[in-house]
């Protein structure tokens, strides 16, 4: 039987761009797949027809999700109070976007700039950042979006890496609507123990992404996948998931380039993305929900 699960796929497993055009394309075949949401890259909401992208989500039957950024001289964690603005402001722009193109969240890395990081944050960076991204949070909830930070690995962020530090940050914001994204992906280069860093995280974990160690097919890597969706249903998590895979054949090079993907460990993106679903459904079909759910379904057929 096939399980009940909220999946998001990223746009760019398939796409190299969230053009209409693009998505035109994309959408109809991941509905078909069995997605139930789209992640968007970082759009500029001045450039996007919001009305045009919102007019295809409704017709594939599929939600996206839209993404928050910082950039820079627009930092809510910069000692700076302009920047800290500027930063405030692009959060608030990528909520007003999302709200425009009928998203119920915002992912993305709200609480600094993402790319190499020129050395530890301090306790009063980390502190600015969560009070700002809390207050968009709590703003985002009364307009009907869920706010995520990602956790990130060392080589693009230093202040949150692992799932305890999201908790902190979390405390730190003071708000009780601003939530977790995990990365599997990352996770393989910061935590010694994936499943209890999910568990530790559990209480604000909103959105659980899957992603291989080299950023291809599920089913090829050091994680396994499967098992994390199997473990992670058993310790609770009743969440959204989502798939990520990135290729240089598949990305603008500007993208390919900012994301370090130096190679295309696969040509086929909507092959990666089946897939993606066959692993995650084996996930679903070892845990306990998955084999209690199986055997009831054995036991109405045989009545």
């Amino acid at each position: 039987m096939t399980p009940d699960l909220d999946v998001a796929c990223h746009v760019n497993v398939l796409a190299p761009d969230a053009s209409p055009e693009s998505l035109a394309a994309t959408l109809p075949v991941l509905a078909r797949l069995g997605y139930r949401r789209v992640v968007l890259p970082p759009l500029d909401p001045a450039s996007i027809d919001a009305a045009r992208v919102r007019g295809l989500f409704a017709e594939s039957g599929l939600t996206p999700i839209v993404i928050a950024v910082q950039g820079p001289g627009a930092d809510v964690s910069s000692d700076d109070p302009s920047a800290r603005s500027a930063g405030a402001a692009l959060l608030r722009d990528a909520l007003a976007l999302a709200v425009a193109l009928g998203a119920d969240q915002l992912n993305g890395v709200p609480y600094g700039l993402f790319g190499a990081p020129g050395g530890p944050t301090s306790r009063d960076a980390f502190e600015r950042s969560a009070v700002a991204v809390g207050r968009v949070a709590d703003e985002a909830h009364e307009r009907g979006v869920t706010m995520t930070f990602e956790v990130l690995n060392r080589y693009e962020t230093s202040m949150i890496n692992t799932a305890r530090q999201a908790m902190a940050y979390v405390a730190a914001s003071g708000s009780p609507h601003l939530r977790i994204h995990l990365d599997t992906f990352h996770m393989a280069v910061e935590e010694a123990d994936a499943a209890a860093a999910i568990r530790m995280a559990l209480p604000a974990l909103h959105y659980l992404e899957l992603g291989q160690s080299g950023r291809g097919d599920l089913a090829s890597g050091a994680v396994d996948i499967g098992d994390v969706v199997r473990q992670a249903l058993d310790d609770g998590y009743a969440g959204r998931w989502g798939v990520e895979a990135f290729s240089r054949s598949v990305l603008p090079t500007p993208a390919a380039d900012g994301l370090a993907i130096w190679r295309a460990p696969y040509d086929d993106g909507a092959a990666v993305a089946e897939n993606a679903l066959r692993v995650i459904r084996a996930g679903w079909a070892a845990s306990v929900v998955g084999r209690r759910a199986s055997r009831l379904a054995r036991a109405e057929q045989a009545s």
